[in-house]
């Protein structure tokens, strides 16, 4: 029986240090019987080199794209991360961070992993080999971030070329009409704009609430205030809190006499149906990514040398 002389912490080593998928990094191993610097030479000398060299790169840039299948009641918010903002303008890059959001609609992966192994829409390779693919081709690290999925009745809005992705879902009778969809980008560029991080006041977790309280219990506390006092500045400010956070508590952008939640009530009612805010998602490219500051003097002369 052939025995292994490396473990799975290897494997993983080497995964981060390439950027290579796992069953390569195995398969690496194997035949440079457990040698971790042979393993990076085969995988080089397999055509993975450009893809695994690059891979520490940090890829911060990139698209952020929502799209909608109005037939098929589906859609799609999508992060795909590349280097530099000039290969996120790149039209290879959008038309396939484009088919990407395809694949998403129509296979309904569980998550990145699972719709790496799914096949690209309009092709026979799968998302994987078409991303090392693309990092071959077009000489930059690239990286399929997240997404999140959607079904039912959707409203998508992008703001600055793709800097930031919003969808809505809605609970609604109205969908056909033309004042629902107004209505649903208002509630979209809403939450572009004011980045919202809950729904109501419900979806706001009990611990994120606690911590919330003990900080504004202190802050009170600190301005001298005796305890019966503090704890009523506490829910006066708990209150604030909400405001900022969640987006039906949120003043209404174009007109700040209206909280967003009372807008949507006033739109349904006026079109003499219903309107419900269901859940949304908002992604910003690169956020909670450190960004890349190399200074391009530099990195020629470093070539050069």
């Amino acid at each position: 029986m052939f025995e292994m002389n490396f473990t799975a912490k290897d494997v993983q080593s080497l995964r981060e240090r390439t950027g290579c998928g796992m069953m390569d990094c195995k398969k690496a191993l194997t035949e440079a019987n457990g040698d971790m610097d042979k393993a990076i030479e085969l995988l080089r000398e397999k055509g993975l080199a450009a893809a695994a060299k690059k891979a520490g790169r940090i890829a911060a840039e990139g698209l952020v794209v929502s799209k909608v299948d109005t037939g098929k009641k589906v859609g799609v918010v999508l992060e795909v991360n590349a280097e530099t903002d000039f290969v996120a303008k790149n039209a290879e890059f959008v038309s396939f961070v484009d088919a990407i959001a395809e694949t998403v609609m129509a296979q309904n992966p569980a998550d990145v992993d699972a719709l790496s192994a799914c096949n690209l829409s309009g092709s026979d390779d799968t998302v994987a080999d078409a991303l090392r693919e693309k990092i071959l081709t077009i000489g930059e690290n690239m990286k399929i971030r997240r997404f999140q999925r959607f079904e039912g009745d959707l409203v998508s809005y992008v703001h600055g070329d793709g800097r930031i992705g919003v969808m809505v879902q809605f609970d609604t009778d109205l969908a056909e009409k033309p004042e629902f969809t107004a209505c649903g980008k208002d509630i979209a560029m809403q939450i572009a704009a004011a980045n919202p991080q809950y729904l109501n006041r419900d979806a706001v977790p009990a611990e994120t609430l606690a911590k919330e309280k003990e900080i504004l219990t202190a802050q009170a506390m600190n301005e001298g205030k005796p305890a019966n006092i503090a704890e009523k500045m506490v829910m006066g400010r708990i209150n604030k809190f909400y405001k900022e956070v969640c987006l039906l508590d949120q003043e209404f952008i174009k007109d700040n006499d209206l909280t967003v939640a009372k807008y949507v009530a006033n739109v349904a009612k006026e079109l003499g149906g219903k309107i419900e805010v269901k859940a949304f998602a908002r992604f910003e490219k690169g956020e909670g990514l450190e960004k890349r500051n190399d200074n391009f003097a530099d990195e020629v002369a470093n070539m050069i040398k």
